[in-house]
């Protein structure tokens, strides 16, 4: 049993069932037992393993993406870089070497890494450490500089947490975490209906309102609307309207129940690319997308670099190569081409940036 679940239970027992929100963001944030508090859950000795240490292409590829952006917005000076949930900082370490093509881009920009976790805090300095850019870090996307910024998050979004709720007879009713007859975390309802919502739905069919992403999506789209920048979400997820069920925990590459150890299981659900879309667009930002991350990434010539990385790589390289390139780019149940999607939250004013055809805004 992990620290966590004793002070869940005690918590429950004196102050009644929690919210999924609020449970999620516990199990993820809380100062001493909290996921991402306590671990480095990335690579094949953690829990899952994103697209930047899938393949350096991955980061290469934003690297380039960033310095041509940077290029229509008429190449701002100073550029704030920011990242959202940076990791052990792969992507932005590879992001940089790319942007190296255009010195003018490295001499203006600022990185800026939005991190809670000291730990990765630490894994980041230690991955950027000797980097000529001058790096920050800060809890909270509102604390990094005002101005012309380009904003990246990857797989950040399906890491905030959502309220859930559950069609009954009575209406929908926010789904709890409580305390089942044996003591045991479980999940249940509460008695009364949300007065609002009037969604179509049958019997058992959930409903989740994502709201801290939406109001971090409106965060997002006010500083690239005043700050004439551009933002790229990359994560998994659908373009809604849709109901189900998308929280999931996962532990050492597998999936888990997400009640069984909480704080040492990744939680995470789908991301709504619509909602997503609205909220940014409501804050009078353009949207972009989305589109898949395949047709993204190969949008920006990941296939002609893996091409030239193989050509100057032993022929065990070359396969590592090719396999990275059909993980980033394939469909499937082991490609991340199809399911995680791709947009840009922009300056209304800007042309439709690299990987992004022509501008789809939601109605």
């Amino acid at each position: 049993m992990t620290g966590l679940k004793d002070e869940l239970r005690r918590m429950i027992a004196a102050d009644g069932p929690i919210t999924v929100e609020r449970y999620m963001a516990l199990c993820l944030g809380h100062p001493v037992h909290g996921y991402y508090t306590r671990r480095d859950p990335f690579g094949a000795a953690g829990d899952f393993v994103t697209a930047p240490e899938i393949s350096q292409m991955f980061g290469e590829l934003i690297g380039l993406w960033a310095v041509e952006t940077w290029r229509l917005m008429g190449r701002p000076r100073p550029l704030a870089l920011v990242e959202l949930g940076p990791g052990r900082g792969t992507l932005m370490r590879d992001l940089l070497r790319a942007a190296r093509v255009d010195p003018d881009f490295s001499d203006a920009v600022r990185v800026q890494l939005i991190e809670t976790s000291p730990l990765l805090r630490q894994a980041q300095q230690r991955a950027l450490g000797g980097s000529a850019v001058p790096i920050a870090w800060h809890e909270r996307l509102p604390q990094a500089p005002v101005g012309p910024a380009i904003v990246v998050a990857n797989e950040f979004f399906d890491a905030l947490p959502v309220r859930q709720f559950v069609r009954a007879e009575r209406g929908w009713c926010e789904r709890l975490v409580g305390l089942g007859p044996d003591g045991g975390l479980a999940f249940g309802l509460f008695g009364e209906p949300e007065s609002g919502l009037t969604v179509a739905g049958r019997s058992g069919d959930v409903l989740e309102r994502p709201e801290a992403a939406l109001g971090l999506a409106g965060e997002i789209a006010g500083l690239a609307r005043t700050g004439g920048g551009a933002a790229l979400v990359i994560d998994y997820g659908y373009e809604g309207p849709a109901l189900g069920d998308t929280l999931q925990a996962v532990r050492r590459h597998a999936y888990a129940d997400p009640l069984a150890e909480p704080g040492a299981a990744d939680l995470t659900v789908h991301v709504d690319f619509a909602k997503l879309a609205a909220a940014a667009t409501a804050e009078g930002a353009a949207v972009h997308g989305p589109v898949t991350q395949g047709a993204f990434l190969r949008g920006l010539g990941i296939e002609t670099r893996a091409a030239a990385l193989k050509r100057r790589a032993t022929p065990a390289q070359a396969e590592d190569v090719e396999r990275a390139l059909a993980r980033l780019t394939g469909a499937g149940p082991d490609g991340m081409g199809e399911l995680f999607k791709a947009i840009c939250i922009a300056d209304p004013a800007l042309p439709p940036p690299p990987g992004f055809a022509a501008p789809e805004v939601a109605a």
